[in-house]
This record gives structure tokens, sequence and C-alpha cells, in this order.
């Protein structure tokens, strides 16, 4: 996928999940953070930013936190990108397969539908900025949502649907994914459970540039708690 319009800011401070004030140009703007999970590790003082301007003349706020630099790492931290990747990916693989976003499966939309010849699957996409020591996870927050979702996933995978859990880590240099069993235990083990039932849990790096996000290479997933 590919931004318009994208510029370079310095990252000052997030009053709130939906806000950050940037310098752009030496002057501090409001930027809207298309991402509303923590993200302290990436949101540092002065860190260096792209924003998305906003063709909108009606909205408050121009501009749209795109992506940001851990260190050398640029990490992409649009929450709507990984479902929009996974998409072009998938169609890029499947040409000729029916593909539906946002599918209602008992009471969850679960993210993708695809159907490719008498083969029918449910995936739902995670999107991954969270990064420590090389090692990418997933959830940054407690997410019973997330629980529901893979719930649904195994109850799909009883009634003969392939079934998914795709994690798109939004950035490149991970030697591996794993659940964030410190911050939410209970996903972890839910993830345990798909595994066991049947799910298959995949996890892929991207390609980042400034203006765009590209799926690239499957990444191994180690489910192990080892606590």
């Amino acid at each position: 996928m590919k931004y318009s319009n994208i510029i370079e800011g310095k990252f000052i401070s997030r009053p709130n999940r939906f806000i950050a004030y940037v310098e752009i140009n030496g002057t501090a703007e409001v930027s809207h953070v298309k991402n509303t999970g923590r993200c302290k590790e990436l949101l540092s003082k002065d860190a260096r930013v792209y924003l998305e301007v906003s063709d909108n003349p009606e909205r408050k706020t121009k501009y749209d936190l795109i992506s940001v630099y851990k260190g050398d790492t640029l990490v992409n931290m649009d929450s709507q990108a990984p479902n929009k990747v996974a998409l072009e990916f998938i169609r890029e693989k499947l040409p000729n397969a029916k593909i539906k976003p946002e599918y209602t499966y008992g009471n969850s939309r679960i993210d993708i539908y695809v159907e490719n010849g008498d083969k029918k699957a449910l995936i739902e996409v995670k999107g991954v900025t969270l990064e420590n020591n090389g090692i990418a996870m997933f959830p940054d927050a407690p997410t019973e949502r997330g629980i529901k979702h893979i719930n649904e996933l195994i109850k799909a995978k009883e009634d003969g649907f392939e079934s998914y859990i795709l994690f798109v880590i939004q950035m490149k240099g991970v030697s591996e994914f794993k659940p964030n069993y410190k911050t939410h235990r209970e996903f972890g083990k839910a993830l345990q459970k798909a595994q066991k039932a049947g799910v298959k849990i995949l996890a892929y790096d991207c390609i980042v540039t400034e203006n765009t996000l590209k799926i690239d290479a499957p990444v191994s997933v180690n489910l192990e708690n080892e606590d």
C-alpha cells in the first residue's frame, strides 16, 4: 500500500491516545495518531516521524502520524494498514479467489473471508508494532476482543473453515514472534489453545518506507511461555 503527501516531523508529546504534538518545520502541530495502542517504546521525545497530510479541508487535524524511527528501524504504526496489506498479499497469492473483508461469523466480524475453489478460510489480522530485543510481540495492552476472535476462529475450524491468525509485523529486523504473556497472559494461552485446535498462527514482517508498506517474509512463531 502507498501513502500520498508524506512529510517528516519530530515527535514532541502525546497527551492522549488519539493525538500527538509534532514539530513540523519548526512549528508544533497537532496530528491524529492512527494507533490507539500505548506505543510508548516508539513515541519518544524527538523521534523522527512521518505524517500523511489530509486532503480533507474540513478535518480538525491536518496530519495523520504514520510511522516512526525506533533507532535505525522504521516502524509503521498505522493500525488500519495491516488489513490493507494483508488483502493485497492474499490477492497477489490467490488472484482468482473470492475475498470479502469484514466477514460476519458468529458474534464477531472476522477481518477477511477467502473462498478458493472448495476451500473456505477465515483470517483474523493483528498488527504488531511492539519489538523487544529483536522479538516481535503482541499485544501491547490487554485485548479481550482479541480473545473473543480467537474463540470464534476455533469454532469456525470445528465448522469446517480453514482458520488463520495473521500477525503483520509492521517493521523489518525481527527474529521471531511471541505472545506478550507479561501484558496479557490469557491472550497467549488462547493462542496456544487455538493452535492445538488446528487454527494456523502465522507471522510476516513488512518492508517499510516513508510512504509504503508491503508484507514481505514469514517470521517464526514461538507460543511457549518461558515463565
